[in-house]
């Protein structure tokens, strides 16, 4: 066969990652809040961006404005039965203005709760150092997280000392702060509320792990008193906390949801109403578009500006498509999940990724981007847009249940149950193929781990 070179033309077609078409994507997949300092970054950037203000235009007079302002009709008043939205809650904020109410004080830490406690007491200067030290190395949940021995080689004291002023410590509120196990905790906690139970200390000390799997009959023999008995030590120690520093939340741990859309019942259909609160409306500022038209089409600045132009309005107009993607995916899940938003979370049917992007028109891909870290407000809570794509089960019927409502089913069954003779896992796949459903046992235990209820033999009670 004879090699040879040659130059030929041909048409093909490529797909080829544009830079408009990655900041597309990257937009699209944004959250809110993570969408608004996008923008604020780019507003930094592009000098041809602004922030639209709606209310009043650049070249309108602010009597007229006021004007035209008067002659609108009051629909907030006219639709009642948005009393209640998200929107008029906002403007009536901003009608009230900035009152006292909306400064929330800042909660004491658990550190600050002790110390507070530490320095109201007379005690040598010696006990005030090791307390301070004592509060400073305790964890979130309120245990220490160093020995007494470590503390009196690092402070230079005895470790008596510091065994007294830990004492001192463990009886602060709340109660059990400053234990180094778990035992300790709960005998701290005994001691102070005066629960004086024959061998409830020795189930603490000895017993513990036995309990917690339910091994009553073994806790029975070496304690030498009825299984009732053990239950009913069992239910003195639940009262008890194990984690008394856990109430104690820092600010920094609190972190709130800023819905991307809410839905809403509108006689009988569900509307989606999309949440452009948060993120500023961008527009072309009106002195660089001029200056535009007026520079030469040749220049150095009319090359940049047309450049920053075109980066302006690509941002635009991703912004306004994530919108219409994002309303369009929202919109088939509420029409998909209606039985869900009127009845529940028994309701719940099973969906993926493939139906809504059938229903919407795009690719399976551009509905996970849509709802990857969004959430939407619905009249059953607020709920993570990924909570709604369930897997399910197949019935006898022909129909489908999510999993979500097994375990809805599941739990309710449980809370119904005779807690001396407790539902097993076979016994509710058995219920639940009575009600159409068929689902095999490991799957029941499956799902009842899930939902973090306990096996049958550790719910029973004697």
């Amino acid at each position: 066969m004879q090699m040879n070179f040659s130059l030929t033309l041909s048409q093909t077609q490529k797909l080829v990652m544009t830079p408009e078409l990655r900041q597309a994507i990257t937009i699209l997949q944004l959250s809110t809040l993570e969408l608004d300092q996008y923008i604020e970054n780019q507003l930094l950037e592009n000098p041809l961006l602004d922030i639209t203000d709606e209310s009043i235009k650049n070249d309108e007079p602010i009597e007229k404005a006021e004007e035209k302002e008067a002659d609108k009709i009051d629909w907030e008043e006219y639709f009642q039965d948005g009393a209640g939205s998200p929107v008029r809650v906002q403007r009536e904020q901003k009608e009230e203005g900035v009152g006292y109410d909306n400064f929330v004080s800042s909660t004491p830490s658990l550190q600050e709760h002790l110390m507070m406690q530490l320095h109201i007491l007379t005690i040598s200067k010696t006990a005030l150092k090791i307390g301070e030290f004592l509060i400073g190395n305790l964890d979130k949940n309120g245990y220490l997280t160093i020995t007494t021995k470590e503390v009196s080689r690092l402070l230079k004291v005895s470790e008596k000392e510091v065994e007294d002023t830990l004492g001192i410590i463990q009886t602060f509120d709340p109660s059990g702060i400053g234990a180094r196990n778990l035992n300790e905790c709960l005998l701290i906690q005994i001691e102070q509320r005066d629960i004086d139970i024959p061998k409830i200390q020795d189930l603490i000390k000895n017993h513990l792990v036995d309990l917690a799997e339910a091994r009553f009959s073994r806790i029975s023999e070496a304690l030498n008193i009825s299984t009732t008995e053990v239950q009913h030590l069992k239910d003195i120690l639940v009262t008890l906390d194990p984690k008394p520093g856990r109430n104690f939340s820092s600010i920094n741990d609190v972190h709130y949801i800023i819905p991307d859309a809410v839905i809403e019942k509108v006689g009988c259909e569900y509307l989606v109403i999309m949440n452009d609160t948060v993120s500023p409306r961008l527009s072309i500022n009106s002195y660089y578009r001029s200056l535009l038209s007026s520079e030469d089409k040749e220049s150095n600045i009319s090359k940049f500006l047309s450049n920053r132009l075109d980066s302006a309005l690509w941002l635009i107009r991703s912004i306004e498509q994530r919108r219409i993607t994002l309303h369009k995916v929202i919109q088939s899940i509420a029409d998909v999940q209606k039985d869900f938003l009127d009845n529940g979370l028994i309701h719940l049917k099973p969906l993926t990724m493939k139906q809504i992007a059938d229903i919407v028109g795009v690719h399976e891909s551009t509905v996970s981007r849509a709802i990857s870290g969004k959430y939407v407000q619905t009249p059953r809570g607020v709920y993570d847009l990924k909570f709604f794509f369930q897997s399910g089960l197949d019935n006898a019927n022909g129909t489908s249940t999510s999993s979500e409502s097994i375990k809805k089913r599941i739990q309710e069954m449980i809370n119904c149950e005779d807690s001396y003779n407790p539902l097993s896992d076979q016994k509710i796949a058995d219920l639940l193929k009575n009600k159409g459903i068929s689902i095999s046992r490991r799957t029941v235990a499956k799902y009842r781990e899930e939902i973090g209820i306990l096996s049958s033999t550790k719910r029973k009670r004697y």
